[in-house]
């Protein structure tokens, strides 16, 4: 793992169009209901078996609720030899902090209400 990153450095990555690869470690209700906008969802305990799906990237951040969880998960991918050459982050106070600054994003439907996104 390279580094923390914080939240508006990781708007203004999205928003300068970088090429990074924003990693939601939560489980696929908690991604629907809440997440950041152009992250993918990894669940941490599916991560070992779907790391290979990083090869090739440039820049990972990895994100999960509090900030805690992320940096374990950051320093996995970043043991991984097809992440070698990238750089590999976590975003320090989690998804808690990105929602008090920005927006999530979450899937339609009438179960898609952020009040109850379980962070």
């Amino acid at each position: 793992m390279d580094d923390e990153i914080t939240p508006a450095e990781v708007r203004e990555l999205l928003e300068a169009d970088e090429d990074v690869r924003i990693v939601d470690i939560r489980d696929e209700e908690s991604f629907a209901h809440g997440r950041i906008p152009g992250s993918e969802n990894l669940p941490f305990d599916r991560l070992p078996a779907r790391v290979t799906e990083l090869d090739g990237a440039d820049r990972i951040v990895a994100v999960c609720p509090h900030g805690i969880a992320s940096v374990q998960a950051a320093r996995l991918i970043a043991s991984y030899e097809g992440a070698a050459d990238a750089r590999v982050e976590s975003m320090a106070g989690g998804l808690e902090e990105w929602a008090e600054e920005y927006e999530l994003e979450a899937d339609a439907g009438p179960d898609a209400g952020l009040e109850d996104a379980p962070f």
